[in-house]
């Protein structure tokens, strides 16, 4: 005998604060529903599905992309929208990420707060890149609104209070930094990444004088690698300095087992990855891939 879980009922808000304490409310009942690709496959992956979904599409102040220094993104930011605004050099890695995420049709509802909510979602494109860009998360809640950087929000994400809502991102974009982002997936476009890698350099006379790199696909949770970081600062952002620097990385990585790749394959593309990333921060690559 086979049993089926009911829909969740959907409850739409208009404000954010409504949302907040709609969630608090319900607790672990409910859930923020946004572009739902990650949601809508719950039942794929045998996990159970809020009771309540707490859809956000009405909330104007969630969406949008403002500033210039710092740049918001807003939680419900498409990845369609983050690719089809010219980015700064600096921040070139996070509309990279985005231009290649999945399918357009997914990219057209996916968004920024549910790339970042989405848990167990080890080879999501946004984060690693939004990690290499040191990005703050700014987040509402019962209490008040808040900010955090992107590092500690993740360490914590499983602890975080109820109702805690995902508003945007926060992001500075130095005029010396080039940032890049790269992806291997298992059959080209559309698929989940096996491994990817994002970086943000600042540059003086060709030289790389700060670096920070992150690896999204290789292990449980999107990290950054102080090993790939320190490999590259002090020489130019080359391709036999990034590869070096990638194979600092996979040596210190504990990569995941997965039905679409092994763990010792997932390290083992790094360097290529590595350059593909340098290159595109230099401006000599292209954002799709190859």
């Amino acid at each position: 005998m086979t049993s089926t879980q009911a829909p969740p009922e959907v409850r739409r808000v208009a404000t954010v604060d409504e949302a907040v304490a709609l969630l608090a409310e319900l607790g672990p009942d409910a859930a923020p529903l946004a572009g739902a690709t990650w949601v809508m496959r719950a039942g794929l992956r045998g996990e159970p599905v809020a009771r309540t979904g707490v859809a956000l599409d009405r909330i104007a102040e969630l969406r949008g992309i403002g500033g210039d220094g710092p740049v918001t993104v807003g939680a419900m930011t498409t990845h369609a929208a983050l690719a089809d605004r010219p980015a700064p050099p600096a921040l070139a890695a996070l509309r990279q990420a985005a231009a290649m995420s999945a399918f357009p049709q997914v990219r057209n509802v996916a968004t920024v707060g549910g790339n970042l909510g989405a848990r167990g979602f080890a080879e999501a494109d946004l984060v690693p890149a939004l990690l290499a860009l040191d990005a703050r998360v700014r987040l509402a809640a019962a209490g008040g609104r808040a900010e955090t950087d992107l590092a500690s929000w993740l360490a914590g994400r499983a602890t975080r209070p109820a109702g805690e809502l995902i508003t945007g991102v926060e992001l500075d974009a130095p005029a010396a930094q080039r940032s890049g982002y790269a992806r291997l997936t298992v059959r080209g476009g559309g698929e989940y990444a096996i491994a990817s890698v994002a970086l943000a350099v600042e540059l003086s006379d060709g030289v790389v004088t700060a670096a920070r790199v992150a690896l999204g696909s290789v292990e449980p949770v999107a990290c950054r690698s102080p090993e790939a970081e320190e490999g590259l600062v002090g020489g130019p952002l080359d391709a036999g300095r990034a590869r070096a620097a990638g194979a600092a990385a996979a040596a210190a990585c504990r990569p995941r087992e997965g039905l679409d790749a092994p763990g010792w394959y997932r390290t083992a593309v790094l360097p290529a990855l590595f350059e593909r990333a340098a290159a595109r921060a230099a401006g000599a690559g292209r954002t799709e891939e190859s």
